[in-house]
């Protein structure tokens, strides 16, 4: 099917690419889910036994038929209704599953201007600091983020990743080339000016195409009024980028403010420390700003998850003791998730913890939720990449990487993501190439200690036992009691076949 797209109702789907669109809003798919409509969409009006589907989703792997239907369930959700109300994929009890919808198929390799031309999408910058104290930032980046993970609710509006859009932050802002470069029809920016209780807020939406400001506003409020103001700002972006859409789909997703400011603030001072994925110190950094949000309003959820998160982090990199730290993790996780089960970030941070825990199918479905909840969440799909390669399922793991790298074009050099595609390679048992990919990530990030770990693993298989034992001495640099018996009883790898591998090469390594 190379080179083919397949059209039915607003869908597109790039067998070269391996990406589905809607109405030019790119969709995150998963790996085996878009192997099965492949599949499906070949053969449209025609019954696909099970059997076949799992040949062409699991290629002669032994899968349970639960496997399939599951993910059958997750296209069905993810494609919605027919325009007449029925599925695009009915079940033929007992035997498999046909693709109801009408099939253009349009062959030929996809011309690159067809293919980047932006849909309705849109990319936040962080809102410029103009108060006199330079501290202050953290308000205008918090009020991005916020607005991202608003209006990245809304499902026709595709919404650049965070670290891309914040890129951009702390310059001269020129529309047209934010749009060309994250691939978006419209940015919204503005300003901060903070005195005292009072704000002066302005925003503005441009459209990158021209360059023309299509919406603009200026509020001033006092501090208690802040959250109702997030809310007006993404009604006003709604309205001016796309009457035609509807905002009603935003107020079904209101987000709970806390009850105080302050724990905002701190919440999102701490964010670009989870962001990092760092060291001991940056961990320690976040936490303590955390547990300041928490001392302020003990129930709220966006601080109770990033703190699950940050215990969960530091098992990763061995610095907490995993039965005591994970617990309470998972705890906080699920209080945060009780708290506002519509925010992604709760979803995400249990995913974290699940794959910490080695708990594969809770950290999937967990993950998997999130990604429901805020389609353009990136790093979201690097910790489901993640989890997939830990797993045991490496090529997973590689498709979800790729769909963070399109959703967020200037994060696919970021750490995280070249140690969970070096990880997956290991898992593939490309062990040279999972080397290169873990070295540039150190490169990146000196104090990563998961990526010393899986560099020399990577390395001591490779047959490079000098780069293996340099990685080595780093990893036991930052996790000094990093050793065989650490890794078969807490490493995440989840199949003992894989752990023996790394073990392994550790082993080679030096490791004892």
């Amino acid at each position: 099917m190379q080179g083919c797209r397949f059209v039915f109702g607003p869908f597109v789907l790039n067998a070269e690419t391996g990406t589905l669109h809607r109405q030019k809003i790119p969709i995150p798919v998963g790996y085996r889910a878009l192997l099965l409509l492949e599949a499906l969409v070949e053969r449209p009006g025609e019954v696909l036994t099970k059997s076949e589907l799992i040949n062409a989703a699991w290629q002669g792997t032994a899968v349970e038929e639960g496997n399939l239907s599951v993910q059958i369930a997750s296209l069905r959700k993810l494609l919605g209704p027919t325009a007449g109300g029925e599925d695009w994929i009915v079940t033929v009890p007992r035997v498999g599953y046909r693709f109801t919808g009408e099939i253009e198929r349009l062959d030929g390799p996809t011309h690159h201007r067809e293919a980047v031309e932006p849909g309705p999408s849109i990319a936040v910058l962080p809102f410029a600091n103009l108060s006199d104290d330079v501290h202050q930032q953290y308000f205008g980046d918090g009020l991005a983020e916020d607005l991202i993970t608003r209006l990245a609710r809304l499902r026709w509006l595709f919404v650049s990743a965070r670290n891309s859009s914040f890129s951009h932050g702390g310059k001269a802002v020129d529309v047209k080339h934010v749009g060309h470069e994250l691939g978006v029809r419209y940015v919204l920016d503005g300003s901060v000016r903070r005195s005292g209780q009072h704000l002066r807020i302005t925003a503005r939406a441009s459209d990158t195409h021209n360059g023309r400001q299509i919406w603009a506003e200026r509020y001033d409020l006092e501090i208690v009024d802040f959250f109702a103001l997030q809310d007006q700002i993404v009604q006003s972006v709604i309205g001016a980028i796309e009457p035609r859409l509807y905002a009603a789909e935003h107020e079904r997703f209101q987000s709970r403010a806390p009850g105080s400011l302050d724990a905002w603030g701190f919440a999102m001072k701490a964010m670009p420390y989870v962001w990092t994925w760092g060291s001991a110190q940056e961990l320690e950094l976040a936490e303590r700003l955390l547990t300041k949000a928490t001392d302020i309003d003990p129930d709220y959820p966006r601080a109770n998850c990033l703190l699950a998160w940050a215990l969960a982090a530091r098992v990763m990199l061995g610095l907490a003791e995993p039965a005591e730290a994970l617990p309470i993790a998972r705890d906080m996780a699920q209080r945060a998730i009780r708290g506002d089960p519509e925010d992604p970030w709760t979803h995400f941070a249990s995913g974290f913890v699940h794959m910490a825990s080695r708990h594969f199918d809770q950290a999937v479905a967990a993950l998997t939720e999130a990604i429901v909840l805020n389609p353009s969440f990136a790093f979201a799909h690097v910790i489901l990449g993640c989890t997939y390669g830990y797993g045991g399922m490496p090529d997973d793991g590689l498709h979800h990487l790729a769909i963070a790298e399109r959703l967020s074009p200037r994060d696919f050099t970021q750490a995280a993501n070249l140690s969970t595609a070096g990880l997956c390679h290991f898992v593939a048992k490309r062990f040279a190439q999972a080397a290169e990919y873990e070295r540039r990530a150190v490169e990146l990030r000196p104090h990563f200690g998961t990526a010393w770990r899986t560099l020399a693993a990577s390395a001591g298989m490779a047959g490079d036992r000098a780069l293996a034992g340099q990685a080595l001495s780093q990893a036991l640099r930052l996790h000094p009691s990093l050793s065989v018996e650490w890794v078969e009883k807490y490493h995440p790898i989840v199949h003992e076949r894989d752990r023996a591998l790394y073990i392994e090469g550790l082993r080679v390594a030096g490791l004892r």
